[in-house]
């Protein structure tokens, strides 16, 4: 078993969200989705390796989901949320632990996680779309879209969960809180 299969990341799959979000958080942390890096490390011809969102050097898959102009501020406003200053980390696995256990613990922490997959998992969505329907990517949108994302998670997961979304939303502070 692996260091990524055992501990925190062995969680992922007990959290109730849809398959295909919780494998592609998954693939994330394992270094396995099909980035440009990736793909030309498996030998497929890509032609341009700049990174679909901030036009720079695409360095794989931290760079898109974590150190990007475009991607950074969306993990800066989330952390704000937890009132949390600290250097964030380059890998995703590391990245992973760190909105998974050291932020929060109990239905936090499954909070977290959930938020960490919701927002990796839009911004992929966002990134297909620029890739390969030629749209503009707008951070706002991202994170309108990964809150709903959650929102939508949490009413699924927890039974006496009855806020109404722009009542959750407008205090993200306590949402991850209680």
């Amino acid at each position: 078993m692996g260091e990524v299969d055992g501990g925190n990341f062995g969680e992922i799959w007990k959290l109730k969200i849809p398959t295909k979000s919780t494998v592609f958080a998954w693939r994330l942390i394992r270094d396995r989705l099909p980035t440009k890096t990736n793909l030309r490390r498996r030998q497929v011809m890509v032609h341009d390796m700049l990174c679909p969102f901030c036009k720079n050097n695409e360095k794989g898959a931290a760079h898109l989901f974590f150190n990007c102009t475009k991607t950074l501020p969306l993990w800066w406003e989330s952390m704000s949320w937890a009132n949390l200053k600290t250097a964030m980390p380059q890998n995703p696995r590391h990245h992973f632990l760190q909105y998974g256990t050291e932020i929060a613990d109990g239905v936090k922490s499954k909070r977290w996680k959930c938020w960490w997959i919701a927002l990796t998992w839009t911004i992929w969505q966002h990134r297909n779309k620029v890739v390969f329907q030629n749209a503009t990517f707008h951070g706002s949108k991202v994170l309108e879209d990964a809150l709903l994302l959650l929102w939508s998670w949490i009413k699924a997961m927890e039974k006496d969960f009855t806020l109404h979304f722009n009542q959750w939303s407008s205090s993200l502070r306590d949402a991850f809180c209680n």
